[in-house]
């Protein structure tokens, strides 16, 4: 996946809200003037957008320099350096908010991705995100996510089957759509939604590659874990989990992975601060 194929576009749209016909308070500063300034964290985060920020300036002004002290992933303490920036001031300005807004809600995917991925990192079970991100952000996020140390899911509506309980009940079956879905596009990933064991017994009868137990209790996940064993299919854990003990509890299951919408839709920005120098 080309996380950065609609980085040009994004961070269009980006600077086009913001600046509109013109930065009217960057005005007061004289043209030509020259500054330079520094980006820190105000709070420990893992760091991640740094082609948002690139491609940001690059639009904004391409002669202004961008030295960065820090990658994508590298995790920072509160007053470390992220980058250094030298150009025009009222340019500089411009960009400063657009700038700081992909990165720190970008850090901040990151971050809490980070935070669940070493709460199960002894288990077998893998993190995935979801669906859940903000609009015009899906690749960034997802990006995130694969910066955090997770994986991804399906990108959209047209990389992978997600047969659901609305999906299920307009086709006639769970046999029936897993089978539909096949035909339509042979060798693309088939996923099935379950609610009950015996949904589970009959989705695994049509063999798709992976089933979602949908809001499944423990015990549940555990037995479906014994069921499915030597079939394999995939089983993936999902439906509201969000708070660090549950977490763990269901990378303990036995299930292979556990799909999370907070990563990406309860991201909060990190703290960030540009200050000229």
């Amino acid at each position: 996946m080309d996380y950065f194929e609609n980085i040009d576009q994004t961070v269009a749209n980006a600077l086009r809200e913001d600046i509109g016909d013109g930065d009217i308070t960057a005005s007061l500063i004289n043209a030509g003037q020259e500054a330079r300034a520094q980006v820190i964290s105000r709070q420990t985060a893992v760091i991640c957008g740094q082609p948002w920020v690139d491609e940001v300036i690059r639009q904004v002004n391409p002669d202004i320099s961008v030295n960065w002290q820090v990658t994508d992933g590298d995790l920072v303490q509160p007053n470390d350096s992220l980058f250094t920036l030298g150009g025009d001031a009222r340019d500089l300005l411009t960009a400063e908010r657009t700038m700081l807004n992909f990165l720190q809600t970008l850090s901040g995917t990151a971050t809490r991705t980070r935070q669940y991925v070493e709460l199960v990192q002894d288990t077998k079970a893998v993190l995935l995100d979801t669906r859940k991100t903000i609009p015009g952000l899906r690749l960034a996020q997802k990006y995130s996510v694969k910066i955090g140390g997770a994986e991804n899911h399906r990108m959209g509506l047209f990389d992978a089957f997600l047969i659901k309980e609305n999906h299920i009940q307009a086709v006639g079956s769970i046999i029936e759509s897993i089978f539909k879905a096949k035909q339509i596009k042979p060798g693309v990933k088939v996923e099935v939604e379950v609610e009950t064991l015996a949904q589970l017994h009959e989705a695994i009868s049509a063999k798709p590659d992976w089933i979602m137990l949908d809001n499944f209790t423990l015990t549940q996940m555990e037995e479906a874990a014994k069921i499915a064993k030597g079939t394999n299919i995939k089983l993936e854990a999902s439906g509201g989990i969000e708070s660090s003990d549950e977490l763990l509890k269901i990378a303990l299951t036995g299930v292979d992975y556990i799909s999370i919408g907070a990563l990406t839709k309860h991201c909060e920005a990190i703290d960030l601060s540009m200050r000229f120098e």
